[in-house]
Order: C-alpha cells, then sequence, then structure tokens
C-alpha cells in the first residue's frame, strides 16, 4: 500500500482522537509517527499505532499526563513523564536539554517513569539537525538473555547517535538496539514472511535462527558482539536508573505496563560549535566519509553508508511513490 504523508498523519490522529486522545497532541503524535514511517522505519511508525492505542485502552499510559521537573542542578533536569505519551515526554525532554546547552554547552535531562518514545532516533535527529551533538538511550523491560543465559534478563535498550554534517539538515545518525535486531524489526519481517539478513537469536533447540517468528517464540535475542553487546545493554539500563532515579529491567518486569511502561531515559545534548569551528567540523565531516568511501567493495553490489545515509534513500522513494504501509496495518488502523 502506498499513501500520501497526509493521508497516513490524518488517518493515525483519527484513531488517537477516537482513543482519547486531544487533538493538539494526537496531531504532535500523528506527525512523529508518519514522519518515522516516511524515514523508513516502519516497525516504530505506522507500525506501532495499533499497540499505542492498547496501551491507551489497557491504561498503560496517560494521554493527559504532563512531564514534571523532580531536580535541577545546573546543566541537568530530571524529569518525571507521569506516565504520558512516551513520544511527548521525549520531545519534551530533547527541548529541555537543547536549552540547557544553549546555556551551559551541554545538557543530561533524565526522563523517569515514562512510555515508550518510539523511535529515539527522532530525539536525536531533532538535536542534530539544529547543530547539536546528541548521545540518548532507554532501558525496557527484559527482552533478551545475559550471555550465557537462556531467559531474558536484560533490556534491548536501544541507544542513538546523532551530529550534525555541517551547515543544512544532514546529519549523523545511528538508532540501534543492542541485540542485533529489536522486536520492531522481528515483527515487521514476520509479517511480511521474510528472513533475517542474519542470524539474530536462537529457535527451541538452541540453533541459531534467521526466522523471526522463532526468536519471538523463545526469547532467546542474540545480543551485538555477544558478551560485549550484552554488558553494554547491561551498563545502559543501570546508567539509565542512576541518572533518572528511575526503574531498570526488573522493576520494570513487575510494573508490567507494556513495552517500556516505566521505562527511564537519557538525552544528552551538547553544542559542538563549543569545541570547534563551524568550517573546521564540514572539512572534518567530508574526510571521514572520503575515508570510509575508499574502502575496496566485498563485491559490485555493496555500497558503504555513513549512519543516517538511508533516510535520504527513503524519502526519495515515498517521494516517487508515495509512503510504504504494509497492506494489513493500514487495514489495521483504519479499523481502529
Amino acid at each position: 500500500m502506498r499513501v500520501s504523508f497526509e493521508e497516513l498523519k490524518t488517518a493515525i490522529k483519527n484513531v488517537l482522537i477516537r482513543y482519547g486522545v486531544s487533538e493538539e497532541k494526537a496531531d504532535v503524535l500523528a506527525q512523529i509517527h508518519t514522519e518515522t514511517t516516511y524515514d523508513g522505519i516502519y516497525s516504530h511508525g505506522s507500525g506501532r499505532v495499533a499497540r499505542f492505542v492498547e496501551y491507551l485502552t489497557k491504561g498503560w499510559v496517560d494521554p493527559n499526563a504532563e512531564p514534571t521537573v523532580e531536580k535541577e542542578m545546573g546543566a541537568i533536569r530530571v524529569l518525571n513523564g507521569n506516565m504520558g505519551p512516551g513520544v511527548l515526554n521525549a520531545l519534551y525532554g530533547v527541548e529541555e536539554a537543547m536549552k540547557l546547552a544553549d546555556e551551559y554547552g551541554i545538557g543530561l535531562v533524565g526522563l523517569k517513569n515514562t512510555t515508550h518514545w518510539m523511535r529515539g532516533g527522532t530525539y536525536g535527529k531533532i538535536a542534530a539537525e539544529k547543530g547539536y551533538v546528541a548521545i540518548m538511550w532507554t532501558n525496557t523491560e527484559s527482552v533478551m538473555p545475559p550471555w550465557g543465559g537462556k531467559n531474558p534478563k536484560l533490556g534491548n535498550n536501544p541507544i542513538v547517535f546523532a551530529a550534525p554534517k555541517g551547515d543544512g539538515e544532514e546529519i549523523f545518525l545511528l538508532d540501534m538496539a543492542v541485540a542485533q535486531y529489536s522486536y520492531g524489526k522481528l515483527s515487521t519481517l514476520k509479517l511480511a514472511g521474510k528472513k533475517l539478513p542474519f542470524a539474530g537469536g536462537y529457535d527451541e533447540e538452541g540453533n541459531l535462527t534467521d526466522d523471526p517468528a522463532a526468536i519471538e517464540k523463545t526469547r532467546r535475542m542474540l545480543p551485538i558482539g555477544y558478551w560485549k553487546g550484552s554488558g553494554l545493554a547491561f551498563m545502559l539500563d543501570i546508567l539509565a536508573v542512576m541518572l533518572t532515579d528511575g526503574i531498570g529491567a526488573g522493576d520494570l518486569d513487575v510494573k508490567g505496563k507494556g513495552s517500556c511502561g516505566g521505562c527511564s531515559q537519557v538525552m544528552i545534548v551538547i553544542d559542538p560549535s563549543r569545541m570547534i569551528d563551524g568550517n573546521r567540523l564540514r572539512i572534518e565531516v567530508e574526510k571521514a566519509i572520503a575515508h570510509i568511501q575508499e574502502a575496496e567493495r566485498v563485491d559490485e553490489r555493496s555500497s558503504i553508508h555513513a549512519p543516517g545515509d538511508g533516510m535520504k534513500r527513503y524519502h526519495e522513494e515515498h517521494d516517487r511513490e508515495g509512503i510504504f504501509v504494509d497492506d494489513r496495518v493500514w487495514e489495521q488502523i483504519n479499523s481502529l
């Protein structure tokens, strides 16, 4: 299915209003879900609308809640999301972090008691397009075994790095889970009847598999870098707790309010102009990109990209053909 930006946004907005979200908030949420889909992240754009509605109906997300400030310490703010919509809480958080960076050169916002921020790259992208460097992450409930274990005890804690390339809106953007794949990616490929490009977890027999359905069933995700990814997941979780006065994976499991219900998030935003001249920044960016592009290709079909380059290809396709939405997802949105 191919639809226009406005068609998708309007459909999502109408759904959210029907399920108790104010028109003003529904407009912002629909805009972010649609932009995410336009950027090619289908799993956390159009693909997350039905789940968000489910959380609204179960009372796991309070559509009327607003974030409140709990602590202020110079370049640091700690916010309580009060279980409001995670996207709106995160948007507020990144705006606060940028204000702090303007004043201090760096801003750290810890956001506790919030809900799923959908695509973490959204907030890194916002900061980088305005000229900031951003490092952000969230913890989640247990969905991945620690290295050497079989049952989930670690969150698949996404981490985001974003930076400007210089003048204009072109940016670097790395938004990644600490498992080989996110559960959203597994769901998207399973829905499309496709296999993973590389093995991403274990099946019931304990064998590595590229079958997304098998991995969803066992919940034995493969961490990036094996034991290294396991260690990274743990540190992101505990640091999120320390920097927000929030809760970690074990308590999120007990809370049991869906994916990321009550999670802790950290947003660090830095003004690079305090450290590096704008002209030199552009020169260094160009040198770094040229350096990786000089690598010999594995084969004639392979390509080498800097983080964030994929968005441009999706934008061109979606501008030309319309935004792709899986037929079943589109039917689901309209049925809601």
